[in-house]
């Protein structure tokens, strides 16, 4: 009697092709794929970390200009070569806690000297004209006069009425600035670039 009822045919070399080269092209496609993940990190990273930052403003403190879960995108990278102009709206750590940020602007500049008399910002004795301000959400305060050190600025909130800024926790020095705010993207309607206002 024959062993060799259901004989066992060995793959030629013709049936072994089209496996190799669907696994040679998922190969290639896996290594292609890689790369782009490789390059698009490499590129991306180091804007993400050192360039631009995203940031969702929190609260009212800076309404009408800024309002709550607007996301701005944060230019990190010109305060290494410049320092903080005065109207600049800015987003910092706050000292006590540096996993806190808070977004304001810039209104006293190292060595200047600063008060607050009647709701109105005087900078060197002189008063600042703040037209981005709402006359509404201004208030009445008052701080005493205070001269910034090297390195500090002194930092409000555009609604004047509902912000924690300099007049209650002092001047910022400039480690904890993280960046300048550049541009609003969401939402769509009030996409914008920003820059300094002419004083």
């Amino acid at each position: 009697m024959s062993l060799d009822l259901f004989p066992l045919k060995k793959p030629d070399s013709e049936s072994r092709r089209p496996v190799t080269a669907a696994l040679k092209r998922f190969g290639l496609m896996v290594l292609e794929t890689a790369k782009v993940i490789i390059i698009s990190l490499a590129i991306i990273l180091p804007i993400r970390y050192f360039l631009v930052q995203p940031f969702i403003v929190e609260g009212a403190s800076m309404e009408p200009n800024f309002e709550s879960n607007e996301y701005l995108i944060i230019d990190e990278l010109s305060y290494r070569f410049n320092q903080p102009q005065r109207g600049e709206v800015i987003v910092f750590r706050y000292e006590k806690d540096p996993s806190q940020f808070f977004i304001k602007r810039v209104i006293g500049l190292p060595g200047e000297a600063v008060e607050i008399e009647d709701g109105k910002v005087l900078i060197n004795d002189q008063p600042l004209a703040e037209n981005y301000l709402d006359a509404h959400l201004n208030s009445r305060s008052h701080f005493d006069r205070i001269v910034l050190k090297a390195g500090q600025y002194f930092l409000m909130g555009d609604n004047r009425g509902n912000s924690l800024d300099s007049r209650v926790f002092g001047p910022v020095d400039s480690e904890f600035i993280v960046g300048r705010v550049w541009f609003r993207t969401w939402p769509f309607d009030r996409f914008s670039f920003f820059s300094p206002p002419q004083y």
